[in-house]
Formats: C-alpha cells, sequence, structure tokens
C-alpha cells in the first residue's frame, strides 16, 4: 500500500555481507529476522501497515566475495520506537547463508531539516523584499537625479528598443534585457544602455555595435540571463561582460551598486576615450588624408573609398563595402565607421588596396601587404 505518514525520523544503517546477495534479500533479512523481536505492535510489517513506517531504501555494492550498501527507513513514530527499531536492524547477523553485520550511522530528524529549509527560505524572501523596496528618502533623491541627470530615455531603430539617450553618441554601449534596466541605469549615471528586450538582434544593433569601440554586457544573475548572454554573444562581439549577484536583476539594483559593477570599465572607458594623439610621426600624411573625411563618416555606419589623389570613389553602408570591392578598382584608401574584420583584410588585399582604416580591429590571423591604422593611432577625433 502506498505510504501516507508524515515522516519524522530517517534511520540510516549500513552493512556488510560476506558474500554476494540482492537488494530483495537485504530487504528480506531486515523484516525477517527482527519479527518478534520486539513484541507484535513493533513488526515492521504492522507498522508499515498503519503508515508508521515508509518504504525502505537499499542500495548495494558488490565486489567478487562480499556486498556492502546502506539502507533508509524512514519512519513517524517517537524517537523511543525508532531507536529500538534500529537497534533490532543492528542484531541482524545474517543474510541468506551469509555472515553479515548491520550499523546504525544516524537518525535524522526530518523536521529540523524542513525547520532549516523554512528559515532559509525566510531569508531569501526578506533578501528580495529588502532590495525591491527603497526607503522613501532614496525614492526621493531618485526622482530629483532623475530631474538633473542629463541622460533621458530614448529609443532605438524599428523595434523603438529602450535606451539612454547617450546611446547614439557615446563611443561603448552597454547592452541589458529590459526597459526597466534602461531606466535603472539612467539613475546610476549611465545614459549609453540599450535594451535588447528579448528581440531578434538585427543589423541595425549589429551595426551599431560595431560602431562603438567597446561592447559591454550587463544581465541579470539568473539562469535566463546566461541564457541570453550565450545568445547574445553568437551574434555580437562582446568585448566585457558583466552579471548582477545570483538571482538579482539589475532593475532590483540600487545606483550605488550599478556604480560598483560598473567602476572599473568605466574607467577604463574614459582613459581609452582620452583626446587621441597621433603615436607615430611617419603617419602622417594618411592622418591627413583621414581627417579631411572623418566629419562626414563618423556616426554615419558607411565607408568611404578614395583613389591615389585622394578623390572620393564610393560611400557605401559598412555591411554593403565587401561586395563593392574589386581588383582594378583603384581604390588606395579605405576608411570605414567600423571594425576591421579579417573578411574585410582578405577583400581589400585582393582589391589591392593600400590602407584600411577604421575604429578598431578583430582579431586578425593574416594582414599581409595591407597598412591598417585606427582613428586613435592617426589622432583622429
Amino acid at each position: 500500500m502506498p505510504y501516507t505518514g508524515i515522516v519524522k525520523y530517517h534511520v540510516k544503517l549500513s552493512f556488510d555481507v560476506d558474500g554476494l546477495v540482492e537488494k530483495a534479500d537485504i530487504i528480506g533479512a531486515i523484516f525477517g529476522q527482527t519479527e518478534g523481536l520486539l513484541g507484535p505492535e513493533m513488526n515492521l510489517n504492522e507498522l508499515q501497515k498503519v503508515s508508521k513506517v515508509g518504504r525502505i531504501e537499499v542500495n548495494t555494492t558488490a565486489s567478487s566475495t562480499q556486498t556492502k550498501g546502506d539502507a533508509l527507513i524512514p519512519m513517524s513514530t517517537d524517537i523511543n520506537t525508532a531507536a529500538l527499531i534500529a537497534a533490532a536492524i543492528e542484531s541482524i547477523d545474517k543474510v541468506g547463508p551469509f555472515q553479515a553485520k548491520f550499523k546504525l550511522d544516524a537518525i535524522d530528524d526530518v523536521r529540523t531539516a524542513k525547520k532549516k529549509e523554512i528559515v532559509d527560505r525566510a531569508k531569501d524572501i526578506v533578501q528580495k523584499w529588502s532590495t525591491k523596496t527603497i526607503s522613501e528618502g532614496e525614492e526621493m533623491l531618485k526622482d530629483v537625479s532623475d530631474i538633473g541627470s542629463a541622460g533621458k530615455l530614448a529609443a532605438f531603430g524599428r523595434e523603438k528598443l529602450a535606451c539612454g539617450s547617450g546611446v547614439f553618441d557615446s563611443p561603448w554601449i552597454i547592452l541589458v534585457e529590459g526597459r526597466a534596466d534602461v531606466i535603472n541605469l539612467l539613475r546610476a549615471g549611465f545614459d549609453n544602455a540599450l535594451a535588447i528586450e528579448g528581440a531578434r538582434i538585427d543589423e541595425s544593433i549589429k551595426s551599431l555595435c560595431d560602431s562603438k569601440s567597446k561592447v559591454v554586457a550587463f544581465l541579470d544573475g539568473d539562469r535566463a540571463g546566461g541564457f541570453i548572454l550565450k545568445e547574445l554573444k553568437s551574434l555580437v562581439n562582446v568585448d566585457v561582460v558583466h552579471r548582477a549577484p545570483d538571482g538579482v536583476e539589475v532593475e532590483e539594483l540600487t545606483p550605488i551598486q550599478i556604480a560598483d559593477i560598473l567602476k572599473d570599465t568605466a574607467e577604463d572607458m574614459k582613459k581609452e576615450t582620452a583626446k587621441p594623439v597621433l603615436k607615430d610621426v611617419k603617419d602622417e600624411p594618411i592622418a591627413n588624408v583621414v581627417k579631411k573625411v572623418y566629419p562626414q563618416l563618423n556616426e554615419s555606419l558607411e565607408a568611404i573609398a578614395l583613389d591615389d589623389g585622394t578623390n572620393q570613389l564610393f560611400k557605401v553602408p559598412v555591411s554593403e563595402v565587401v561586395g563593392k570591392l574589386a581588383p582594378g578598382s583603384g581604390i588606395k584608401f579605405l576608411i570605414l565607421d567600423g571594425i576591421i574584420t579579417q573578411r574585410l583584410v582578405d577583400s581589400a588585399k585582393q582589391a589591392g588596396i593600400g590602407y584600411l582604416i577604421g575604429h578598431r580591429m578583430a582579431n586578425l590571423k593574416s594582414t599581409d601587404g595591407l597598412v591598417l591604422k585606427t582613428f586613435t593611432e592617426l589622432g583622429v577625433a
């Protein structure tokens, strides 16, 4: 019959048998050799009928000549009865024809473990509630900082994805999961966050990320955040990953917590985005060429091709530039508002281009035959 009693104790025993036996042999010995030892009212069969003893679980490990294992007996009796039955089982000296020894390992109070689970769960509930609850004073400070903040909530692309107004001008971008995350980052002083909102990452988002000197993912500290990060990395070149603490969402963080998590990345970006200077005076002729076209190219997500006389041959979106490259095209300088990728390098070499200039370079395997420069190296900003 199914066991319907409320378990109070787990009686745990281990055993050694000088021979090869099965689980059924162990259970048979427990029932058979304890029968009548403590009186009919304490027979295990009778106790099971009145739901005082549950299903006995047995695990065995056999060697060539010996069987070892453990048994667990769930009981809803008082502790005295549980102790008597444990002692009776320890008196078993044979399983079938083989010598055996049973030993009590523990009698666990299931209710104690359950109490601990309840306390731990209560602590978790209070922690989450405390994280979400903001004092009246802090709420007032947030309202004031929202009004005085230079960053405002905006929308990006056809999907009207929530973003900070700084997304369009900032040299770096923070990808977050939802609109509430963007608002929370605005409160913390970061106006360059974009919410992917579970949307399909289309070319406009990819192009925007490609135009930035650094792409940062800042995701929730839950399992879903891990899945989103994996998907994001397969579609966008993510430079830095930040996660909220385990079990906490970005929208639940305080402005101080957000600033602390993003502190190092923000400091790195301040150093990287300081006004660039020409690193090598030998590159000054190239820098002079780039400076002439940079104002019309920057933040356009486009590429400009110039011939040997610095005459413009074409201007196309970065996503279309590879298709425009062909041998004999007369291109000497290819300047793009984006990342220099291996695919672009390979196509440029085949087209006989001399100089390739962009915001930054991907991990390149081969660059022979080309001069590659970034705007920062050339002191262009």
